[in-house]
C-alpha cells in the first residue's frame, strides 16, 4: 500500500470537486482528487445542459471534460476508481484509506454529491436493470417504441420524461400531486408533447413483471383506489440523498443527512469543507456546485496558511 501526503484532498470528481481542485491547485497547495468511479460526476450522464452560463447548449460529458482539462492546467492530481474503505475526518492529518492506497491531508473537501432516492416498493430492487432505471440518458435507448413511466414532478422528472419521448411510444408522468413542481418552461414542453400523459394524484405502490417489468400498480392519493397500467420500464425521479456512507456520524448533518456548512463551506470539523449536492443547499445545479467548490477551496487554502502560522 502506498501512502500519499497532500495539503488538500478532494473527495468526488464532479463539478464541485473539479472546481475545488482548480482553485486549491491554483492557490499553491498540493491538491489531489479521488473518486470511487470515473471522473465527471452526475453531469457526465446528462445528454445536454442549457443553463450553464457561456454555453447555450453543451453535452454534460463535454462540459465536465472542460472542467477536468482546466483543473489539469494547475497540476491537480487525480485518483479515479478508488474503492474507499475508511475515511477519518477527525484526525490530524485527515486519513482516507482505499483498497490500494492511503492518503493523508491537512484539509478535506467533501464533494461526493448525491444519488437518486428509491421508491422502496415491492419489485423495485428485483427489476433494477430489467425495467427499473434511474438514468434516462444511460438507458433510454433500450426503450425504443416502448411504454415508460416516469415518477415525479420536479425538473429532473419532467425533463427526463421529455427526453425519453425520443425513444418511447408513450411516456406516463406519475405525480402524487395535482400540479407539477418543475419550472414553467419545462412544464410547457411536457404539456406540448403528444407522447406524454400525466397521471395526477397518484403513487406507484408496486412494480410487477416476469423477466422484465410489464406493469405497475398505482394508488390514487385522493380516493385510495388502486389501478394497474402496462409499462415496459419505470424511471423514478423523486429526489436525492447525499453520498455520505463512509463518514456519516463524524460530521454535523441535517435530518436528511445532508452536511451542514457555513457560508465558507466549512463543516463542524476544522479543516473539513463540504461543497455541491452533498451539503444542505437551496439549489443543486452544476453552476452552484462549481461555486461551492471555489468557495470551499479558497477557504481551505486559508486554513492551511493558519496552520503554517501556528508552527512558526
Amino acid at each position: 500500500m502506498q501512502t500519499y501526503e497532500f495539503d488538500t484532498l478532494i473527495l468526488g470528481g464532479g463539478p464541485a470537486g473539479f472546481s475545488a481542485g482548480l482553485y486549491a491547485s491554483r492557490g499553491g497547495v498540493s491538491t489531489a482528487l479521488i473518486d470511487i468511479s470515473m471522473l465527471g460526476g452526475q453531469p457526465s450522464n446528462y445528454l445536454e445542459l442549457e443553463n450553464y452560463p457561456g454555453f447555450a447548449k453543451i453535452g454534460g460529458f463535454d462540459l465536465m471534460e472542460k472542467f477536468e482539462q482546466h483543473a489539469d492546467m494547475f497540476g491537480l492530481q487525480k485518483f479515479p476508481m478508488q474503492e474507499i474503505e475508511i475515511i477519518d475526518l477527525v484526525s490530524q492529518p485527515k486519513v482516507i484509506k482505499t483498497k490500494t492506497d492511503e492518503f493523508h491531508a491537512k484539509t478535506v473537501i467533501i464533494a461526493t454529491g448525491a444519488k437518486p432516492m428509491k421508491l422502496c416498493i415491492p419489485g423495485e430492487e428485483e427489476f433494477i436493470g430489467r425495467g427499473v432505471s434511474y438514468c434516462a440518458v444511460c438507458d433510454g435507448a433500450f426503450y425504443k417504441d416502448k411504454v415508460i413511466a416516469v415518477v415525479g414532478g420536479g425538473n429532473s422528472a419532467v425533463e427526463e420524461a421529455v427526453y425519453l419521448t425520443k425513444f418511447a411510444s408513450k411516456v406516463y408522468i406519475i405525480h402524487r400531486r395535482d400540479e407539477l413542481r418543475a419550472d414553467k418552461i419545462i412544464q410547457q414542453r411536457a404539456f406540448a408533447n403528444d407522447k406524454i400523459e400525466i397521471i395526477w394524484d397518484s403513487c406507484v405502490t408496486e412494480i410487477k413483471g416476469d423477466k422484465t417489468v410489464n406493469s405497475i400498480i398505482l394508488k390514487n392519493a385522493k380516493n385510495g383506489e388502486s389501478s394497474s397500467i402496462s409499462v415496459d420500464g419505470i424511471f423514478p425521479y423523486i429526489g436525492i440523498c447525499p453520498n455520505i456512507d463512509k463518514f456519516s456520524g463524524q460530521i454535523a448533518q441535517d435530518s436528511k443527512g445532508f452536511i451542514l456548512t457555513d457560508e465558507t463551506m466549512k463543516t463542524s470539523i476544522d479543516g473539513v469543507y463540504a461543497v455541491g449536492d452533498v451539503r444542505n443547499t437551496p439549489l443543486r445545479q452544476v453552476i452552484t456546485a462549481a461555486s461551492d467548490g471555489a468557495i470551499g477551496a479558497v477557504h481551505s487554502v486559508k486554513y492551511i496558511e493558519t496552520l503554517k502560522e501556528v508552527k512558526v
